[in-house]
């Protein structure tokens, strides 16, 4: 493999943080071009600084010789004091700047001095804490706040799971688990992969290893939605369990559940079973590069095959069956033939109604009666009065 390279940097929000003295620093989420995603934390001070020697090492680009040159995007200086405000109004600008700095000239957005500013440091993978000072704030940033960034959340406690059984990693971008762990979920991805964190670690864990502490009912799940979503097969999979499905790349299919955990419940023709949501994509949307990276990465887990599953609560995950959704998806189907064959009934009904009235002769104007001879004699001319004498 060449020479390593950023593909994309995106901004997760930011952490108040309260030793060795009270500061903020910015979450980044770094995709390199081996597929790897880091998690760093860098000061807007670092920032700056990493931003003014950029501009030294390329004059042209920075627009130091000639402004209309310029495509190094801007960033304003520090404040004398940086404060919690300060530092949340200033997201949308960094998140702007990462972006375009990603899509530079790759002699600017691969360059060393790029690659080594985001590379994972030890302080990333073990920030500096002391057990007598608060834990961190996190701030994390909507997904919506790219449109309207000025829109950013307020403190965020993060959900606190825990690990119901062992998980060794996969990657160095997973983090491993032993049954009991409890972490902080920073983000859930529909793909079934959490990023979280214990302690001083990060990376991505798989979202069937954990389950939420008030309840072994996940209330974010939506319901079952039998209408179904329209969706594209991204990468072929083969089913290993009974309820999951066999489905090629290309193929067009309904999903009609979407769980937390990665595998979603789809319906291809009246056929259902669970495939793995990382692997789909919503029909009508443009490829992205996700397509490139969904064959190098598994799907996560399913909850059904983890061994030696310790929960803390007394009663199961509540779980409908895959005959409850053959069997509800059939009746939808169903019902929806009734209703179609029911319109179409009722249209025929009316043309049929119709017909006899538009096949009716017309009425004929009636036919004045003959004029009496006196009356002709009257008022007839000459010639008319001549042929009834």
């Amino acid at each position: 493999m060449g020479d390593a390279f950023i593909r994309h940097i995106e901004l997760l929000g930011y952490e108040k943080r309260f030793f060795p003295s009270q500061h903020y620093v910015y979450m980044f989420l770094v995709k390199w071009n081996d597929l790897s995603e880091k998690v760093v934390y860098r000061r807007f001070t670092e920032i700056y600084e990493f931003h003014k020697a950029l501009k030294e090492m390329f004059p042209i680009e920075s627009g130091d010789i000639n402004t209309e040159h310029r495509i190094i995007p801007h960033l304003p200086a520090p404040k004398w004091f940086d404060g919690q405000r300060s530092t949340q109004n200033r997201q949308g600008t960094l998140a702007e700047y990462c972006y375009t700095l990603v899509n530079l000239p790759h002699k600017i957005s691969r360059c060393l001095h790029v690659v080594n500013f985001f590379k994972v440091r030890h302080d990333d993978m073990n920030p500096v804490t002391d057990s007598q000072f608060k834990k961190p704030e996190v701030f994390l940033l909507p997904k919506d706040s790219k449109k309207n960034p000025t829109d950013i959340t307020g403190p965020i406690v993060l959900q606190t799971y825990r690990a119901i059984a062992d998980y060794e990693k996969g990657s160095t971008s997973e983090m491993a688990l032993k049954a009991g762990d409890m972490v902080d979920v920073v983000e859930k991805s529909e793909n079934g992969w959490w990023f979280c964190q214990l302690k001083n670690k990060r990376g991505w864990v798989p979202a069937a290893y954990l389950e939420p502490l008030d309840g072994p009912d996940e209330s974010e799940e939506q319901e079952p939605n039998y209408a179904g979503e329209a969706y594209v097969v991204q990468k072929s999979y083969t089913a290993v369990e009974e309820d999951e499905l066999t489905l090629k790349e290309g193929d067009t299919i309904e999903v009609i559940h979407k769980l937390l955990d990665g595998w979603w419940v789809v319906r291809k023709d009246e056929t259902t079973g669970y495939y793995p949501s990382m692997y789909l994509q919503k029909a009508g949307e443009a490829n992205t590069s996700v397509k490139s990276e969904l064959r190098n990465r598994g799907a996560p887990p399913r909850r059904s095959t983890i061994r030696n599953v310790k929960s803390i609560h007394k009663q199961g995950r509540k779980q409908i069956s895959q005959e409850t959704y053959r069997r509800n998806s059939k009746r939808y189907i169903q019902n929806q033939r009734n209703m179609r064959g029911k319109f179409q009934n009722k249209a025929n009904v009316i043309v049929e109604k119709n017909e006899p009235e538009d096949n009716k002769p017309k009425a004929q104007p009636a036919v004045p009666p003959r004029p009496s001879k006196d009356l002709i004699l009257n008022r007839c001319t000459e010639s008319t009065r001549r042929k009834i004498l």
